[in-house]
């Protein structure tokens, strides 16, 4: 039986409403597709822990805090995830791809533009159901 990965995501938006996405290397399960930066959460760590370690590290910003937007399970072929998604709009620091992952800032009627992870498929309805 696989081991289903508990992973912190951010959905990040600065003062403009726009919201940081980030593109998976090549090389990654599901790579090539855009993503809401996060990464795993580790053993002994929150999901808030979690999210601004993962944070700081992908793409350099600094998270003061963060509001749970919502939780779902996947199933892949090959990999279970558990997505813990929350809200990111406290945070100081210069977007950058610090692992050399493509960032852009997008206005959130352009995310059905870009091609996410099934698994991000929720995530963009409920987003997308917002006013």
């Amino acid at each position: 039986m696989t081991k289903r990965i508990h992973v912190a995501v951010g959905i990040i938006l600065n003062t403009d409403g726009q919201i940081l996405l980030a593109k998976r290397p090549e090389h990654l399960h599901q790579g090539g597709k855009w993503e809401f930066p996060g990464g795993k959460v580790e053993q002994n760590e929150t999901v808030t822990q979690a999210l601004i370690r993962e944070l700081k590290e992908e793409v350099a910003l600094n998270v003061h805090s963060s509001e749970p937007f919502m939780a779902l399970s996947y199933d892949y072929p090959d990999k279970q995830v558990l997505l813990d998604i929350h809200t990111v709009s406290d945070f100081t620091g210069e977007a950058q791809g610090l692992e050399g992952q493509q960032i852009v800032w997008v206005d959130k009627h352009e995310l059905t533009h870009y091609d996410f992870p099934d698994a991000n498929k929720p995530i963009l309805a409920k987003l997308l159901a917002q006013n």
